[in-house]
């Protein structure tokens, strides 16, 4: 038997690449500072797999921004927008201006589109396709990151895309094309690649084919067929592990079995029931590596259940043939439950349940020893250690809670509806309103300065008093109050300046979360989050934004749009429970949540956001199973969101999402505007909204707020033309594609009074238009 990992965090300890890379962006350090910190995070990495004893090694595992824009370098499919800063500047310029946009030395450039992996809160960036593309080695990383590994003693698996997910993952720029059809411009370059590796003594590759686990149609199964069987009649002796992940192979095991490939990874964390399939299935030239260790949760492993997996794979195919892994990458999990000290943030109880990066490393090499029959004293105690943390989790009293349990009985369908249609609602929200055409607003972040983030570091500390901490965000409040009427935006937000993370502030005030001081997952480029740990029943006890959104709306006689992350969102961007399905775990959610919506409503706030910008992350892998996961996230914001009056606006935010398969069910959310990422797109993504003939009102996204470059407000405009031509005037809000919090302010302003001007001259034009046609 052997042990691998797919891929292992790369944010480093303390979160070292997100400084470093900031740093980098903001000029406070050179290239080779930032390459230092990259170096060292990578060895660190190696050595701590290497220490723990796993056989091989993942490299280019690593990124200083995303696995996915590194292919797209390494393979040179770079957007012919970007030639003058390739010609100009160094690569890794290159490389942050096509993840983040470029604005200086004279040039203006626009960022490519990011978009969710899968169904993680990981963001990629999208390669962009041509027809008849030419692709070339242009990036040298994959062979450079082998040889690194050679001359640190590591025994190294390069980890590869596969080309089949690669150009799957990418995007047609053009139309009278499919993005397959490119494969066999791409399969020379990949060749090279593989040349350099095995000339340098490379003898496991790692290809990552998530898609796998996807619906395929027969194109893509032959195209998968065809450039397999071409990879290895290139290499016949380097072994070749296709990795799929994120669900189970189902009706594309066939096809993953007749690859000529050394070695299949299959998820049993998500597909549990696949085993026994597969291992009939593989030919007996194929090994099967054992996804047992869940990559993307952080509950200990079940070392009892897991062994049974690995028992049954010895007795069908023999030990020689078994690799045994996490299910995924651990780029997914928090870096080492040892940095978690204080126990007052977490506690013991809760943490003997948990594992992180470092400990499901560990926990694959002891399931080894395990399996292996020979086990020495401490592989032994280690086992009997996890049989009472699992035993121990299942009977502790801190998980369930009765009350909630008959809440979430006890709801019923009229829980879930408005009281009356849209249409009548619309009316009456205007009455009370009274909101021009073309509204502004944003998304509900303002910039969390440097001293915004002191002044909750000192709080937590205790170096100032809840009183002082308080006066300190009373006046950040205001101050983006008074700046927002200044500059004419018509509906407001409070700048969220109380808020260290849009589900951590309130995980922090609902029962049944738990939370970590160092559990940081990358969520894209420097962006890290701190999910919450959702352990047992989840219920409100006492308000938890009403302060807050009461105090921003006596500062003011416009209105205030109170601000909550919503059910669904708050489930997906949380480690949630295992014991329970998902399903009831968010109507808790959601019902707790409509208890705030509620006590919002009473104290005076007429118009409230529920964010849900994961609700399409949510979707299962495979479109037969869509359904059921839509019937009860669509239920769970209806929830949320329908007890309160028709003259109450609700809004809801959704980000990077393509809509076109699940319009119906958005529609069916009802709420009375959406707001959706556009920018980046070029307001394609409205398209779907347009084809539906969608009743409610929506603000499509006019400028990007995951790039440091400031459009224009003749570009706004443009956006907005474009978003006229597909969707009624009367339906149209003005606003950024996301929150502020992550921009700097000089940033912000700027961008803000253009979208403001831009929403002026659009509703001015709009109504010359109307004269004229009435004329």
């Amino acid at each position: 038997m052997q042990t691998h990992l797919l891929g292992y965090p790369r944010i480093g300890s303390n979160r070292e690449l997100k400084k470093a890379c900031e740093n980098y962006w903001s000029g406070k350090i050179v290239l080779d500072e930032l390459l230092e910190v990259g170096k060292t995070i990578v060895h660190s990495n190696w050595t701590l797999q290497k220490e723990a004893g796993i056989d091989l090694i993942p490299c280019n595992d690593f990124s200083y921004y995303d696995q996915v824009l590194d292919m797209t370098l390494t393979v040179g499919a770079i957007p012919e927008r970007y030639q003058e800063i390739a010609l100009k500047k160094s690569d890794p310029d290159l490389y942050f201006a096509m993840a983040r946009g470029f604005q200086k030395d004279g040039l203006d450039i626009t960022a490519m589109e990011m978009t969710k992996w899968f169904d993680t809160n990981y963001h990629y960036i999208v390669p962009e396709f041509q027809k008849n593309q030419e692709f070339r080695l242009f990036s040298n990383k994959i062979i450079q990151e082998f040889i690194s590994a050679q001359q640190a003693g590591i025994n190294a698996k390069p980890v590869i895309i596969g080309l089949l997910t690669y150009l799957l993952l990418g995007k047609e720029k053009e139309e009278g094309f499919d993005k397959l059809d490119l494969a066999q411009n791409l399969l020379p370059v990949y060749i090279q690649i593989l040349t350099e590796l095995e000339n340098h003594g490379a003898e496991y590759i790692q290809f990552d084919e998530p898609f796998l686990a996807l619906d395929l149609n027969e194109k893509a199964k032959e195209t998968y067929l065809f450039i397999y069987t071409e990879i290895r009649k290139q290499f016949p002796n380097l072994k070749f592990i296709v990795a799929s992940y994120f669900d189970g192979l189902k009706d594309n095991l066939s096809l993953a079995a007749s690859l000529p490939v050394d070695v299949l990874h299959i998820d049993l964390v998500r597909a549990p029931g696949q085993l026994d399939e597969v291992l009939q299935a593989i030919p007996q030239t194929m090994s099967v590596s054992l996804g047992i260790v869940d990559g993307r949760n952080i509950w200990k492993n079940d070392f009892e259940r897991s062994l049974q997996f690995i028992e049954k794979a010895i007795h069908t195919i023999g030990s020689e043939r078994v690799f045994i892994a996490p299910s995924c990458s651990l780029l997914h999990s928090p870096f080492d439950l040892d940095s978690e000290k204080n126990e007052d943030i977490l506690s013991p109880e809760i943490k003997q349940w948990l594992a992180f990066a470092k400990q499901k490393v560990y926990e694959i090499v002891v399931l080894k020893k395990l399996a292996s029959g020979n086990a020495d004293y401490q592989a032994l105690q280690q086992y009997a250690e996890n049989k009472k943390a699992i035993d121990t989790r299942k009977t502790s009293t801190l998980i369930h809670n009765q009350k909630v349990k008959d809440r979430v009985e006890l709801t019923t369908e009229d829980d879930a509806k408005r009281n009356s249609p849209f249409s009548t609602r619309k009316e009456e929200q205007q009455k009370v309103l009274q909101l021009p055409l073309f509204p502004t607003t944003t998304i509900g972040s303002f910039p969390q300065t440097k001293e915004v983030r002191t002044w909750r570091s000192k709080f937590k500390k205790g170096e100032l008093t809840a009183a002082q901490y308080d006066d300190l965000l009373k006046k950040e409040t205001e101050r983006t109050i008074r700046w927002q009427e200044e500059i004419g935006i018509d509906v407001l937000v409070h700048g969220e300046f109380e808020r260290n993370d849009m589900v951590e502030y309130f995980g922090e005030q609902l029962d049944g979360f738990a939370f970590t001081q160092n559990g940081w997952v990358q969520s894209y480029g420097s962006r890290c989050v701190k999910p919450p740990v959702i352990y047992g029943d989840v219920h409100r006890p006492h308000p938890m934004t009403v302060y807050w959104s009461q105090y921003a709306q006596s500062l003011t006689q416009k209105w205030v749009k109170g601000m909550l992350t919503g059910p669904v969102t708050i489930l997906q961007w949380s480690f949630v429970r295992d014991d329970q399905p998902r399903s009831v775990t968010c109507k808790q959610i959601a019902l707790a949540i409509r208890d705030e919506v509620n006590d919002l409503e009473k104290a005076g706030i007429r118009i409230i956001q529920i964010d849900e910008p994961a609700i399409r992350e949510g979707l299962p892998l495979r479109k037969s199973e869509w359904q059921q996961y839509l019937e009860w996230a669509v239920e769970a914001f209806r929830i949320s969101a329908s007890g309160v009056e028709d003259t109450t606006q609700i809004h809801t935010h959704m980000c990077y999402s393509e809509f076109n398969d699940i319009i119906q069910n958005i529609a069916d959310m009802d709420a009375d505007v959406i707001t959706i990422e556009c920018s980046r797109s070029q307001m394609e993504l409205l398209q779907a909204f347009a084809d539906f003939k969608y009743p409610n009102e929506i603000g499509p996204g006019v400028y990007d707020i995951h790039s440091p470059r400031v459009p224009s407000k003749e570009e706004m405009i443009h956006l907005l033309k474009k978003a006229q031509a597909v969707i009624p005037a009367q339906q149209l809000w003005v606003n950024p594609d996301c929150g502020l919090k992550t921009r700097h302010w000089d940033e912000t302003e700027k961008a803000l009074i253009a979208m403001v001007e831009a929403s002026k001259d659009a509703a001015s034009a709009y109504a010359r238009q109307e004269n004229l046609n009435n004329h």
